[in-house]
């Protein structure tokens, strides 16, 4: 059966394609979203969502130039926070280091710093936390961490487990602001769906102060985790992470190694478009948002977009959101 997420989405996205003309090469993503903005005049009564972005390091001259152009893009919406990630393994760790500190410097933005478990004693870990700390950087996205190699997870010697282990030691550091994650489809390393959300509430209960999802194709499986991590006690905000689709070859790849199944539908709206980036950013934008605002509907406020350092998407859906400079 088709959920009705699936059904508004490809409905929204049907309408919008009917205004696609590739034969109009100068802004025709903006002119698209002014039409469709227009006829959600309903929605600008609505109080605007608290939004959050996230960002990876760059690993060379021009990727950081593509990153600064899209914070300081980004950077006029007034998000919440800004997170900026670990690679695998904490292959970044140095790079993140250098991209959190000039954000939290240059910036008016709050930034959070990616932390994991990986490759790195306990001593390790509370050194670079408590110099985050004394630098003014007080808010920590709290992960195990996944092997650099892809195989599977092992303990570092001498240091933090997992997740839940990380969250109470950093909280015996500081009074740290603490994010962790959450996995509506399920984390692929849990034993099953209630073990995973056991573990969630774990990471709750030793001080996290909010969770943020793995992204998710349907809202009905979001909405369906809610009410199940109702039911087991966890009474703080679980986020929803929005992913902005900036390539379809990579989301099937990154989709795959999560254990995330890409839908039919979505496989055929955007399967051939990676030859034309101004269509799939359209049909990326319009995915996206239908997404938040069938959310919003449900009630919930607060969104956390996974930009792949990609501002147009992201100012697009944002856009569509009622959210301007």
């Amino acid at each position: 059966m088709v959920s009705y997420y699936t059904q508004r989405t490809i409905t929204a996205v049907a309408k919008i394609t009917l205004w696609i003309s590739l034969q109009n090469e100068d802004s025709l993503l903006n002119r698209t979203i002014n039409k469709h903005f227009r006829t959600l005049e309903e929605f600008s009564e609505l109080n605007q969502p608290k939004i959050s972005f996230e960002f990876f390091p760059p690993k060379n001259d021009d990727m950081e130039a593509k990153l600064w152009n899209t914070i300081k893009s980004l950077e006029s919406l007034d998000p919440s926070f800004v997170s900026v990630t670990y690679g695998a393994g904490g292959s970044t760790r140095e790079r993140t280091r250098q991209t959190v500190s000039k954000i939290q410097n240059e910036t008016k933005l709050r930034a959070a710093v990616h932390l994991t478990c990986v490759d790195a004693t306990k001593d390790e870990i509370n050194h670079i936390a408590k110099d985050y700390w004394d630098s003014g950087i007080k808010h920590i996205v709290a992960l195990r961490g996944d092997s650099p190699d892809n195989n599977d997870y092992k303990p570092t010697k001498d240091g933090y487990n997992y997740a839940s282990n990380l969250v109470a030691g950093l909280k015996e550091i500081a009074d740290f602001e603490i994010s962790v994650a959450a996995y509506p489809n399920t984390h692929p390393d849990a034993t099953s769906a209630q073990d995973d959300i056991i573990h969630l509430k774990e990471k709750m209960d030793a001080g996290a102060n909010r969770a943020i999802t793995q992204y998710f194709f349907d809202t009905d499986d979001y909405l369906r985790f809610l009410d199940k991590t109702d039911k087991i006690g966890i009474t703080k905000p679980i986020v929803p992470g929005i992913l902005l689709i900036a390539n379809f070859t990579q989301l099937v790849r990154f989709s795959k190694m999560c254990g995330l199944e890409v839908p039919k539908w979505i496989i055929e709206l955007l399967e051939d478009t990676d030859k034309n980036p101004e269509l799939r950013d359209i049909i990326s934008a319009m995915i996206a948002s239908e997404q938040c605002r069938i959310l919003r509907e449900a009630g919930i406020d607060q969104f956390h977009f996974y930009t792949l350092n990609r501002p147009t998407l992201a100012l697009s859906v944002c856009r569509l959101l009622g959210i301007k400079p």
